[in-house]
């Protein structure tokens, strides 16, 4: 170094020569790739793909631009053209899309069934979702806000989270992605081993009782529902006209769907028909049956839930 050289001139020379050392197997190096594609080369350094570089370790095959697009001098060598570049993004299957970022994030948990999720199964890659170059949140790196993102699809969801009772996620209180694993989950060893919904669970558990813990049990006396068919089969988890996001407006016409006296939901006093004396559902007392029945996602010390 000569004297009254910045300390940090042996970092740029090396930083500079790095692509020429490279460029012998195809590789010419992220600072290459700059010259030309400076838009996307500014915001880089705030990406968190920009650590394969800043770190000064990585193989040319896995740092920078090249990590994922591949060796770029013959692109360089061409003058430009995306044919020329050998994972242009835009040209990829999806299935190419996906073993593209699974070589690097692969080993995540969170991905680990992304091959079998509905949306890979529907041919929706990574990039459909996350923007690496110009991404509208630093989080996650999406192409658009979150739940904006996720209605351009689900457009029904949309329409519930206009209902009078919802959770807030047009609010910004939750997103999506707190229920829901975009890339996909393991399948529950309850309700047939089939979770259409990418539930986001944990220790094979709705993803609901992240949130409303008291209804996790184990309980003395099971609801039956509760264990077995989970949580949307009674409630409407999205948004409903009924304060308790119920599927139905009124309690008790959600209850006589299970509780209608027919085969042994009539024996000991567990059905509930029109003539009961004892649940005549014509008087409004007993039309809501939580009322009574306090506990109603399970108990320890009644069998029919009334404490």
């Amino acid at each position: 170094m000569t004297r009254g050289a910045h300390p940090l001139w042996g970092v740029l020379c090396w930083l500079w020569l790095s692509p020429l050392a490279g460029a012998q197997n195809g590789f010419a190096g992220s600072e290459a790739c700059k010259m030309c594609h400076d838009d996307v080369w500014s915001g880089f350094n705030r990406n968190p793909h920009f650590k394969s570089v800043a770190l000064g370790r990585e193989k040319p095959e896995h740092a920078g631009c090249e990590g994922c697009h591949g060796p770029g001098q013959a692109h360089i060598d061409a003058g430009g053209g995306r044919e020329t570049i050998p994972r242009a993004f835009s040209l990829l299957t999806p299935k190419k899309v996906i073993d593209t970022c699974l070589a690097c994030h692969g080993a995540d948990f969170e991905r680990a069934n992304i091959r079998r999720s509905e949306h890979t199964l529907a041919n929706i890659a990574c990039n459909r979702c996350h923007s690496i170059h110009h991404p509208a949140t630093q989080k996650y790196l999406l192409a658009r806000r979150q739940t904006e993102l996720c209605y351009g699809c689900h457009e029904s969801v949309r329409a519930d989270f206009a209902m009078p009772v919802k959770h807030r996620v047009e609010e910004g209180v939750i997103q999506c992605s707190d229920c829901h694993n975009p890339h996909g989950s393991f399948a529950a060893t309850w309700r047939m081993a089939s979770r259409p919904r990418l539930a986001r669970q944990a220790l094979n558990e709705e993803s609901c009782l992240k949130c409303h813990m008291d209804k996790r049990g184990p309980f003395v006396f099971e609801h039956t529902p509760m264990r077995v068919d989970g949580c949307e089969t009674c409630h409407a988890g999205h948004g409903s006209a009924n304060a308790k996001l119920l599927r139905r407006p009124a309690v008790f016409t959600l209850c006589l769907e299970c509780h209608n006296g027919s085969g042994n939901f009539g024996a000991r006093g567990r059905g509930i028909t029109l003539e009961d004396s004892s649940h005549n559902m014509l008087d409004p007392r007993y039309q809501k049956c939580t009322s009574c029945h306090v506990r109603i996602h399970g108990s320890n010390s009644d069998q029919t839930f009334f404490r």
